[in-house]
């Protein structure tokens, strides 16, 4: 059984790879974007805390279970939202420079 501190510090560690996630797509959205390897990072990051949110969700209870499966929500949404940016610096509008 997932003990509360487990779930809990689950959760805040999503929120952190969340929020850093959400900084990077801005600067990612922004003509000029050098920041390559922190936009990796983030993605990443995001990555491994689904997992860990999958992890988790397997030994916890049914309340935990629905608040994990939420972040997990938000979790994949922000990771979809930053694959499909388009993000390669040498490229304009989908094209190769």
């Amino acid at each position: 059984m997932a003990t509360r501190q487990s779930v809990e510090e689950c959760i805040q560690k999503c929120e952190d790879a969340i929020r850093y996630a959400q900084d990077q797509y801005a600067a990612g959205t922004k003509q000029e974007h050098y920041h390559d390897q922190e936009y990796t990072d983030a993605m990443q990051k995001l990555e491994e805390s689904i997992n860990d949110v999958m992890n988790l969700a397997n030994s916890a209870n049914a309340q935990q279970r629905d608040q994990l499966h939420r972040m997990r929500l938000q979790l994949q949404n922000l990771q979809n939202e930053m694959i499909l940016l388009d993000h390669d610096p040498d490229t304009v509008g989908g094209v190769l420079r």
